[in-house]
């Protein structure tokens, strides 16, 4: 015996030597086993667990001693990792925790540790299959005490089950967790799918969720993401989940996607395959009694559940999915019923193939049957999870504990199982005690539909086509812009053709249909010119081959808007060719304030003689001319203004000769 493990003075340290000697010497070396009276949490799996000293995370008792024998399968070495190790570090010789190499009298001592910070992120491997974990506490105790987990040295990538969401950066990432993550003193908030709060224990969040067993451990695949606001609370494999607010990120787990509902609650399952050992029937104060039967016991279906007409332990509900399925888990509810508050708080799971031998499900190494947790309320949906999954067609829920009456509602949680893969269970040990007073049921000739999980993962295809169909629209449709931008701009507008016309007549179509237009208004008509349009006023660009049009012969003739002809003062100079249009002016001038009261009329007799001077120009073999002299013989207006006005008012306009008509004016600006 080591001279560290005596400790205290007086009667207490020889009381507890002796209790060490008493452990030492009595205790069965088991290949799981604890002793001593510092033990607290443990669970010592097969390959994986989980320990601790008593009242973690607390404090630890004084004067106190517990001791670990841990063994995995023979030619696997074992990893260890301390979660957390808080004792008083003023004596070392009487606090302390000391790993060994085996167990019993030949162990040899790997490490020992006092409390100090080296203990951290260490991972201590034996050299076999065996170790001994010793943790001692003085007369003075202060701290928290030890927590510790342990694996084979296979999972490299062991964690604790102390270590939460948001001590982890990746936004994915797998790890392996020990058994033993359930504890009373671990807090999860949320729920799978929706996720849970960064601040929960990854391992327990994962027994929670179903994806790893608390007495074997396991893998989990994680998936880190943006928070949300309010997390919700549920009940599942003994982990109940509380309320949270809101966190800067969640995690979730990777799943085989075997999680769908097997249809009792989508009646896939028909009220024939649903059956039970009895039914309550009651009918309250004289009235017709009504049957709480075994098709009521459909999850979210409004109404009554099932109920058993009686309260004992033979009583049992069972489903008939026809063909063998993977189940993976079972969500139960009471009665939904405020005037009826009946609910199942624990039972037992059976299973069978064909309806006669039946198989009780068992806690992984263990060889009695698994109690799993019911419901605590006639309202909570409560899930347990079957971890390895049961392979089977039958399913059977025997009530073991229950409120008031037993009641329940379900539905089943599987999928269809791998083609061509043996079962997971064996042939177990005979049927319960008691028999089933319900005939097997007979061969029926339908069948039920095929039962799709509704949560698996996208096949690749799915995701090839989600990449591919945004890559054709781009191809198919960039040529379509090109042609449709190379037209646009071979079309576009020219700067130079703008003016300050109006749009409509900058247009092509406008200059082509103005060719099919008569060059000047139908009848008699005249032109009056503004005098607010300036003498450098742009006008509008006339194609240089349109000519006047000739004058009625005998009469008086008023100038055409697109007249190229233009009177001047003085001699009269000849046309024979049109006005060049850079000299062009499509209207005659007004006479200047200085000269003559009147705009001189334009004469032609009948028999095309010129009257006056001479202003010979070619159109249609017709000549015109000017001639003052003959004035008096044509009608003008009144002037608009006298000689002494040196430049016209705005809006103030010329006179050309009136014509016996009353033909519409056209204003030219």
């Amino acid at each position: 015996m080591d001279g560290s493990v005596m400790v205290g003075r007086g009667t207490g340290g020889a009381a507890l030597f002796i209790l060490i000697v008493f452990i030492f010497l009595l205790g069965a070396r088991s290949s799981r086993a604890q002793k001593g009276d510092g033990c607290g949490h443990t669970l010592l799996g097969v390959g994986s667990g989980s320990l601790a000293s008593l009242g973690y995370p607390r404090s630890y008792p004084s004067s106190s001693v517990c001791e670990w024998e841990i063994s995995v399968p023979a030619g696997q070495t074992i990893a260890l990792r301390i979660a957390d190790l808080d004792i008083n570090t003023n004596n070392c010789q009487v606090s302390y925790l000391r790993l060994y190499n085996g167990i019993g009298m030949g162990r040899t001592e790997i490490v020992k540790f006092c409390g100090e910070s080296e203990w951290r992120d260490a991972v201590i491997g034996s050299e076999g299959h065996q170790v001994t974990v010793q943790f001692m506490s003085g007369p003075y105790s202060k701290g928290r005490g030890l927590f510790l987990s342990y694996s084979t040295s296979q999972h490299t990538d062991l964690i604790t089950c102390l270590e939460k969401g948001e001590d982890f950066t990746e936004a994915e990432f797998s790890k392996f967790c020990p058994a033993g993550c359930l504890t009373d003193f671990g807090e999860v908030s949320g729920t799978i799918p929706h996720g849970y709060r960064d601040s929960s224990p990854l391992c327990l969040a994962g027994v929670h969720a179903g994806v790893v067993s608390n007495t074997l451990g396991g893998q989990i695949s994680v998936v880190s993401s943006k928070g949300i606001p309010h997390y919700e609370s549920s009940l599942a494999n003994n982990v109940t989940s509380v309320p949270g607010n809101l966190s800067p990120s969640l995690f979730t787990f990777k799943t085989s996607g075997c999680y769908g509902t097997l249809g009792l609650e989508s009646r896939v399952v028909s009220d024939s395959q649903i059956t039970a050992s009895s039914s309550w029937e009651w009918g309250g104060h004289g009235k017709e009694p009504t049957v709480w039967g075994p098709t009521g016991a459909r999850l979210k279906i409004p109404g009554r559940p099932w109920a058993a007409a009686n309260s004992d332990l033979k009583e049992w509900i069972q489903v008939d999915l026809k063909k063998e399925k993977r189940i993976t888990g079972i969500t139960t509810t009471g009665s939904t019923l405020i005037e009826n508050q009946f609910y199942v708080s624990a039972y037992e799971v059976f299973f069978s193939h064909d309806g006669q031998q039946w198989n009780a499900y068992k806690e992984a190494g263990s060889d009695k049957n698994k109690i799993f947790q019911g419901n605590t309320h006639y309202l909570q949906e409560v899930r347990n999870n079957f971890i390895p999954p049961i392979e089977a067609r039958i399913l059977r829920i025997c009530p073991t504990q229950w409120h008031q009456r037993i009641a329940l509602k379900m539905e089943l949680l599987g999928c269809q199982p791998p083609a061509a893969r043996p079962r997971t269970f064996h042939p177990a040990p005979p049927p319960p005690h008691w028999k089933s007073t319900v005939p097997p049921l007979q061969e029926r000739t339908t069948r039920t539909p095929n039962i799709r999980n509704t949560t698996m993962p996208p096949h690749d295809e799915v995701a090839l086509v989600a990449v591919l169909v945004p890559v054709l629209v781009v191809v198919l449709t960039t040529p379509v812009l090109v042609i449709l931008c190379s037209w646009l701009w071979k079309n576009r507008k020219s700067p130079e053709a703008t003016y300050d016309l109006p749009h409509w007549e900058r247009t092509v179509w406008w200059k082509s249909m103005k060719q099919l237009l008569p060059s000047k208004l139908d009848g008699d008509d005249c032109v009056r010119y503004s005098s607010t349009a300036g003498v450098g006023h742009q006008r509008p660009r006339v194609e240089p081959a349109e000519y006047a049009q000739p004058l009625a012969s005998g009469t008086m003739a008023s100038l055409g808007q697109r007249s190229t002809f233009k009177p001047e003062e003085g001699d009269d100079p000849e046309y024979d060719a049109p006005i060049p249009p850079e000299h062009y002016h499509a209207y005659a001038e007004p006479l200047p304030a200085s000269g003559a009261e009147y705009a001189t009329p334009i004469m032609i007799d009948r028999a095309n003689h010129l009257s006056g001077g001479t202003l010979p120009f070619r159109g249609r073999g017709l000549l015109a001319r000017t001639d003052s002299s003959q004035s008096a013989n044509s009608l003008y207006d009144t002037p608009k203004n006298t000689s002494d006005q040196a430049t016209p008012t705005e809006g103030q306009l010329y006179q050309v000769p009136q014509n016996t008509h009353n033909a519409p004016c056209q204003k030219v600006d």
